[in-house]
């Protein structure tokens, strides 16, 4: 597992103060159905990125915080940081390829 896990306590520090590569993170939750197919893919991405992108989860249970911050309504959300800052998100269950054409259109 190379994806980081988001809590409220290193969510700023893991996130907002990264500034040497794009975050993704992914808004989840246990019950979630859709959230629990995409994270094979999550980890996949975790690995196959790893160094270029840094991959997170942060469970919007235990978050609730981040989740409300971020006006997240619908999971999964993944939203990619740059520079501490939102860049885009997409909602809903997506394929590795196109989390990978996300991420490159707005990192």
């Amino acid at each position: 597992m190379s994806y980081i896990e988001l809590t409220s306590e290193n969510f700023h520090s893991e996130v907002i103060e990264e500034k040497n590569k794009p975050v993704l993170v992914d808004f989840w939750a246990p019950w979630c159905g859709p959230c629990q197919m995409l994270g094979p893919v999550i980890e996949e991405l975790a690995d196959e990125l790893d160094g270029k992108v840094k991959i997170c989860k942060l469970n919007c249970d235990e978050a609730a915080d981040y989740a409300m911050l971020y006006g997240v309504m619908s999971i999964p959300c993944m939203i990619l940081f740059a520079g501490g800052e939102e860049k885009g998100r997409l909602v809903g269950l997506q394929s590795k390829d196109e989390i990978i054409a996300f991420i490159d259109e707005n990192k």
